[in-house]
């Protein structure tokens, strides 16, 4: 590996990139306590028609930086830094104002819970006018055809009857469907969805997957898809982007990923899934641990405590995000001092 910082891979911008994040840190702080980093150092591209993943276990700074990308974390007690071009504009320079104008009009956002997400006390169907209204400027009768359309369009059955019921009316699935529509009322070209599908069952979560596939590839709308599943990565991304305490440990295509995972904790985390293959007392193989128990990366790898082949140099010196040879989908990126061979992959 040639080693190059993070910092050198990312400091210009792609030219075709409708978002280009570069070096975005999130830093916590409260009164009488140690500052926190969510996020440190995070950049990566997004292109129209792209599909990009932040994969990784809960608090590794995905919901964060999604967050901090459209401008929704609170103005009080964090500080945060780098930038996030979006068609040319570093959307951190913009005031609360411009930032409102934008948020559903030219970039929208999928929330993870859509029963908290949505007004309990208003319905579904002033819910998605309301955002037509504010950022298009018509009329309540003219919106509500469209609110209509957008419903049947996200596969809601009978629109007419839903535009007047509340959240608590609809099924989780519907729910989802009725953000989507939100998200989609102003026809952004970027969409982040930070965990679109959890607590749906199979089913309805790969509606909602194909759905957002059809949306990708049919309007050339640019997708950061935020999970923890590997297997809504599996059917959805085009590129990935491997998160672990607040830092891109590795990246890779799809499929060069799952083929051939180099960083250890991506290949613990597809060790982790259950194989319809395996015998039946065959048992699963979980990365030990939590996410709490880490390593400053100022001074050594944050997964070195976790990792399933750690040598004295991964808790002496931080990895840097180094280029790795061999990627069959184009450029691979890799933070790690020990990482997996072919042989452990096929283990």
């Amino acid at each position: 590996m040639t080693a190059t910082s993070s910092e050198v891979h990312h400091e210009g911008r792609a030219s075709d990139a409708l978002l280009s994040v570069r070096d975005l840190s999130v830093v916590f702080q409260r009164r009488g306590e140690e500052p926190f980093t969510a996020v440190d150092r995070v950049s990566f591209d997004v292109r129209p028609g792209q599909t990009v993943g932040l994969v990784g276990e809960s608090g590794c700074g995905k919901s964060v930086t999604s967050m901090a990308i459209m401008g929704l974390l609170p103005s009080r007690g964090n500080q945060i830094t780098g930038e996030v071009h979006y068609e040319g504009t570093d959307l951190l320079t913009l005031s609360d104002k411009e930032r409102r104008n934008r948020r559903g009009r030219d970039l929208a956002m999928i929330f993870q819970d859509p029963l908290s997400s949505l007004n309990p006390v208003v319905p579904i169907g002033l819910q998605v006018t309301e955002v037509i209204e504010r950022h298009q400027g018509k009329k309540r009768k003219q919106a509500i055809p469209e609110a209509r359309e957008l419903l049947d369009r996200v596969g809601i059955p009978d629109p007419n009857r839903r535009l007047k019921e509340y959240p608590h009316q609809l099924s989780g699935g519907m729910r989802q469907r009725a953000l989507i529509a939100m998200a989609l009322a102003c026809k952004p070209r970027l969409l982040i969805a930070d965990e679109p599908t959890t607590a749906l069952d199979v089913t309805i979560q790969a509606q909602i997957l194909s759905l957002l596939r059809e949306l990708v590839q049919g309007s050339d709308t640019a997708l950061v898809m935020i999970t923890h599943d590997l297997g809504v990565v599996a059917g959805l991304c085009d590129e990935v982007n491997v998160l672990y305490g607040g830092r891109i440990v590795e990246r890779a295509s799809r499929h060069d990923l799952f083929a051939t995972p180099r960083h250890p904790y991506t290949g613990g985390l597809l060790g982790s899934i259950p194989r319809l293959d395996a015998s039946r007392h065959e048992p699963l193989n979980p990365i030990p641990g939590s996410v709490a128990d880490n390593l400053p990366w100022d001074h050594a790898c944050a997964f070195a405590p976790r990792c399933s082949q750690p040598v004295d140099q991964c808790r002496q010196s931080s990895p840097d995000l180094d280029d790795l040879p061999g990627g069959l989908e184009g450029p691979r990126l890799l933070r790690c001092h020990h990482p997996l061979t072919a042989k452990e992959d096929a283990s």
